[in-house]
């Protein structure tokens, strides 16, 4: 992935916590990209269950503590 197609990304995203860009997808999915390493990434029910992900397990770990204390600021940027 190319320093642009990375902009466009985090330009994108709904929320960018510690380097990670969560944006919502089809089906109330959540999709997050480890923008210092862009093969990383998890696609995630809005309940926080893991669909798919490129990601090791402690990465994920993080991710999902990310996700469980910041999702409210998501909830609320489309209010």
């Amino acid at each position: 992935m190319n320093n642009d197609e990375l902009l466009k990304v985090s330009s994108a995203a709904d929320m960018i916590v510690c380097g990670y860009a969560f944006s919502k997808a089809e089906n109330s999915n959540i999709r997050v990209l480890d923008l210092k390493e862009p093969h990383h990434a998890i696609l995630m029910s809005a309940q926080g269950e893991v669909l798919e992900t490129t990601m090791d397990d402690v990465e994920l770990s993080i991710v999902e503590g990310y996700w469980e204390k910041n999702k409210k600021y998501m909830e609320d940027s489309h209010a």
